[in-house]
């Protein structure tokens, strides 16, 4: 499983690819739930549930109380963005509990922890083409 983590006082984002056997303290979690850094890695933080998706790249959805996909009717919000004024479409979606089929979870930063993100998180190394 992978950890998108968003911090809202800089704007960036990171992302970590958790280890075998760590995925399973996300299951039955929810959006909106926190979530103590300290399980995986991130001593002194604590995350919120934002969203995620699954291994089809559908995205999870708050307003839906199930851990299963279903298909619903849209006219905004995540997952579809209507194009014309009034524009409905029926969609993919899964509920906003986290289970095994879903393959990113999106967390942001509630509280912060003594060292910084971007120290745990080194910069990539910039290719340069020739």
């Amino acid at each position: 499983m992978k950890i998108v983590i968003s911090d809202p006082k800089s704007g960036k984002s990171w992302q970590k690819e958790l280890e075998a056997g760590r995925e399973a303290m996300f299951f039955g979690r929810s959006i909106g739930e926190s979530v103590d850094g300290a399980n995986f890695g991130f001593d002194g933080y604590k995350f919120m549930i934002t969203g995620g998706s699954d291994k089809d790249g559908t995205p999870m959805r708050k307003d839906i109380h199930s851990i299963d996909r279903i298909q619903a009717f849209l006219s905004k919000g995540p997952g579809y963005h209507a194009k014309r004024k009034g524009e409905r479409k029926r969609k993919y979606l899964r509920g906003k509990t986290i289970g095994e089929h879903i393959v990113q979870v999106n967390l942001k930063v509630v509280e912060t922890g003594a060292t910084a993100l971007d120290q745990i998180f080194p910069p990539k190394e910039e290719v340069k083409k020739e």
